[in-house]
């Protein structure tokens, strides 16, 4: 029998490539919020891969991105200082990127300070023909030592089993840092707050998303007259303008209840009992500054 091994991967890459999707894969769990915008991922958040003969802790990282405010800045501080502590890196780009653009090559530059071993992903193959995907192998190749090289399509699953071999081969014998059954360091508060901006995201008009930041006030269980087991959650969805306020709601709140509706029936799946979710929409045009929240978002060893 080959020894245990265990060991931290980070998954980086600009915005919206995919790293999201590919890490729901990876585990087979949903514990990344995707959707079809930039900047979706914030925080850093820690998912496990339990195998047979080995533990992949991956640490999903926000997209790097021109920074335009001191969430932004924070979330590519994030970024980058889980770089520091993790035995792999998951380099991820599109394979319809025309060669390699200032995003990327910023990225390149902070891998060669860190001298780790990198696996580069190629996302989106489906959209490019073979000569197209081997003359940026070739480019990437030039610019760094990379471990190996992996194309694929994030939103299919069966590419996972690849990438988790070749993580596999690089790690080291080490112990089972999370019990077999868990899948994620969030807490549930987490979980919560990050699928109902997740519903959000998808809903939304373009100018909103970015601006909003949602909290969990009340996390509580309880057994109802019937004994029926359920959890009530309320939670407010801040936004910077008054104007996305009304977008929000909806005509006569219809937008805010189909948010919810939405991320309750996900949250339901999650945790398998009922939920009693009951959100707000409050207008806080400095969220975004405000140093409590951004602690939120800066990356924990």
């Amino acid at each position: 029998m080959s020894e245990f091994k265990s060991g931290f991967v980070s998954i980086i890459g600009r915005t919206n490539v995919g790293k999201s999707t590919l890490l729901n894969n990876l585990i087979k769990e949903d514990v990344s919020i995707t959707a079809n915008k930039p900047q979706t991922t914030r925080l850093a958040i820690r998912a496990i891969a339990n195998r047979e003969n080995s533990q992949i802790i991956f640490i999903d990282t926000p997209g790097i991105h021109k920074p335009k405010s001191k969430l932004s800045e924070t979330m590519v501080d994030t970024a980058f200082a889980s770089l520091q502590d993790v035995d792999v890196i998951l380099f991820m780009i599109e394979a319809t990127s025309k060669g390699i653009g200032k995003g990327d090559t910023y990225i390149l530059e902070k891998l060669k300070e860190k001298h780790k071993k990198v696996i580069l992903i190629i996302n989106k193959i489906d959209l490019v023909e073979k000569e197209s995907l081997f003359k940026i192998i070739e480019e990437y190749s030039k610019q760094y030592d990379f471990s190996s090289v992996i194309p694929i399509e994030a939103t299919k699953g069966k590419y996972a089993e690849t990438v988790l071999n070749e993580i596999e081969k690089l790690l080291k014998p080490g112990p089972r840092y999370y019990e077999e059954d868990e899948y994620t360091d969030q807490t549930s508060r987490q979980i919560a707050e990050e699928k109902i901006r997740e519903k959000a995201l998808r809903f939304l008009n373009e100018e909103v998303p970015h601006g909003i930041y949602v909290e969990v006030s009340k996390f509580k269980y309880r057994k109802t007259t019937k004994k029926e087991e359920i959890y009530d959650i309320d939670a407010t969805i801040y936004c910077k303008r008054e104007s996305h306020k009304g977008i929000i709601i909806g005509k006569d709140g219809q937008m805010l209840k189909k948010i919810g509706q939405c991320a309750r029936y996900d949250l339901e799946k999650i945790f398998g009992t009922k939920i009693n979710l009951k959100l707000w929409v409050k207008v806080d045009n400095k969220w975004d500054e405000n140093t409590q929240i951004l602690k939120k978002f800066k990356y924990a060893k």
